[in-house]
């Protein structure tokens, strides 16, 4: 999709990504960290942020490039922070939780682990969830669609041994239901609706999740520096 027409139709969404406040609320317990201070990297218009807010009482900050959804948390209480997930302002040991649901992905999970843990103070965890492969032998139209925009997509084994052999504890995992799909979805297609031709890629994505969607999810994780 042309990078104009995925700013206009996301820009109006309640989120970004496959979720739900209560995936939120679920991956909060699971991680058994009491936070003073959360990062939500790549938080989009907060659908993350805000919830963690409330839910824990913590300082959330909220990054992400792309200004206009900043400019969506104006009044919500999470601090906005204009800056690339791979260059982060903030120093070692600045965060309780780095926090990243459906955002690891543009940097490659095994390059999110690397970057950001340096930003955990101790008893810190990293929180994300990532789109994998839930078979080993995919349909090829799903694996034709996620080839070309995911490449490095993994399995669940694959990537809790890849976050093993980098020095994480995988503390919890939890594939995100139907539903956590039908939430970023369903407004998406209403969305889609208003545009033309060029939104094709979109409409594509989803009637790929519609036909194969038992292939592949997103899982989240709650992931320990050893």
């Amino acid at each position: 999709m042309d990078e104009e027409i995925f700013w206009r139709v996301h820009a109006g969404l309640p989120r970004q990504a496959p979720g739900s406040a209560e995936t939120t609320a679920l991956l909060v317990r699971l991680s058994g960290v009491t936070p003073r201070r959360i990062l939500d990297v790549g938080c989009g218009t907060g659908a993350s942020a805000i919830p963690l807010a409330r839910l824990t009482g913590a300082h959330v900050t909220g990054v992400d490039l792309h200004q206009p959804f900043l400019d969506a948390l104006a009044g919500t209480g999470v601090e906005p922070v204009r800056a690339s997930m791979d260059d982060l302002p903030f120093p070692d040991g600045a965060f309780d939780l780095v926090w990243a649901e459906g955002s690891a992905y543009l940097v490659g999970f095994d390059r999110a682990l690397a970057l950001w843990r340096r930003l955990l103070a101790p008893g810190g965890a990293i929180v994300l969830t990532e789109a994998e492969w839930l078979t080993d032998t995919p349909a090829a139209g799903a694996r034709a669609f996620w080839d070309a925009g995911y490449p490095g997509m993994r399995t669940t084994a694959g990537n809790v041994a890849a976050a093993m052999a980098a020095g994480w504890r995988v503390a919890a995992t939890y594939v995100l239901p139907d539903s956590d799909w039908a939430q970023y979805y369903e407004p998406l297609a209403a969305a889609l609706a208003a545009l033309g031709p060029e939104a094709a890629p979109a409409r594509e994505e989803i009637d790929v999740r519609a036909a194969h969607g038992s292939d592949y999810g997103y899982t989240g994780y709650v992931l320990v520096p050893r």
